[in-house]
């Protein structure tokens, strides 16, 4: 008999006929704000800036979700940190090797405009790595402070190309291209670039470089001469304490005492430390994981190999990718 009951059962629920439906698809709506610890009217936000920096969207566990680009996470916390009057400072949390030119640039233009509307303490902290782009957006902050642990620098810009004639002559494989104009397939993988598309495409850099060494410069010229941002711009990282040294950070210190030290900036004794999020995410303290879902792991030798296929043309990259 027992063992009838649980076979009817269980055909039920190959039928479909569950008490419950479970989905598996995470849903994506407006960011909700999260507590994350203390009390008080006034707010302390930590914004996260977390791995590659693009314009792409961001695939959740499993790719069973997708979430807006880091941009677009940019620009729509900042919108909604800007009409609340509590929100007393912003942190922005960095754990980035860098990435696009355009996608880092655009997200420190969203701080920069955001410091225009809101009057308040911006500091970047660095957890791990904050290299290239990721330090190219701590440049639009007040000051930068840094775990003891952490790495920073990386200032350059990187093109890449890989040149597969030899090897697909070896394979006999061979391919046509038919183009308009003599440069259109400058950068492609299928022949050798000419000294002149070499000279184009480092002129590209040399442009993008200058702006990177102006951006620092622009937001570090009460401690560093432009002369001193080049000779730092190789594309070196550094520890913290040297990168302290360098004067390319202004402390070096743990998330507890920077927010301990912004609320002594701000003159307040309390203060709600938040976040923002995706629905359905749990931030249970200042070090919960920061804006992925499910196992993440950063990669610095094989880094987004989505954004950097072979084929997808040339990129410009303010990334450290060793």
């Amino acid at each position: 008999m027992k063992r009838n009951v649980l076979l009817v059962l269980f055909l039920w629920i190959l039928s479909g006929c569950t008490l419950a439906n479970v989905s598996l698809v995470h849903k994506t709506g407006p960011l909700e704000e999260k507590l994350l610890e203390g009390t008080g009217q006034s707010k302390i936000l930590l914004v996260d800036l977390d791995g590659v920096i693009t314009f792409k969207e961001e695939k959740g566990y499993l790719n069973l979700s997708t979430k807006p680009s880091k941009v677009a996470f940019f620009r729509e916390a900042l919108l909604k940190a800007a009409e609340d009057p509590d929100v007393a400072g912003l942190i922005v949390r960095i754990n980035s090797p860098g990435g696009s030119v355009a996608a880092s640039d655009t997200i420190y233009h969203e701080i920069m405009n955001f410091k225009q509307k809101r009057k308040i303490p911006v500091v970047a902290y660095i957890t791990e790595l904050c290299a290239s782009g990721g330090y190219y957006v701590a440049s639009a902050s007040d000051r930068i402070i840094s775990s003891p642990a952490a790495v920073t620098g990386s200032i350059g810009v990187i093109a890449m190309k890989i040149n597969l004639e030899g090897l697909f002559s070896k394979i006999g494989v061979s391919g046509e291209t038919f183009k308009s104009g003599p440069k259109k397939d400058f950068w492609s993988p299928f022949r050798p670039s000419t000294p002149e598309e070499k000279k184009m495409l480092q002129d590209l850099i040399n442009r993008f470089y200058e702006r990177f060494i102006a951006v620092v410069y622009a937001n570090r010229q009460k401690l560093l001469t432009k002369a001193e941002v080049k000779s730092l711009a190789d594309g070196r990282i550094l520890a913290a304490g040297e990168a302290l040294e360098k004067k390319l950070i202004d402390r070096v210190a743990y998330l507890d005492e920077t927010i301990g030290m912004m609320k002594q900036e701000l003159d307040i004794n309390q203060a709600r430390v938040i976040t923002y999020a995706w629905p359905e995410t749990y931030k249970s303290n200042i070090y919960s994981e920061m804006s992925r879902q499910g196992p993440q792991v950063i990669n610095l030798i094989s880094i987004n190999a989505e954004d950097l296929a072979l084929f997808s043309g040339v990129k410009f990259m303010y990334l450290w990718n060793p």
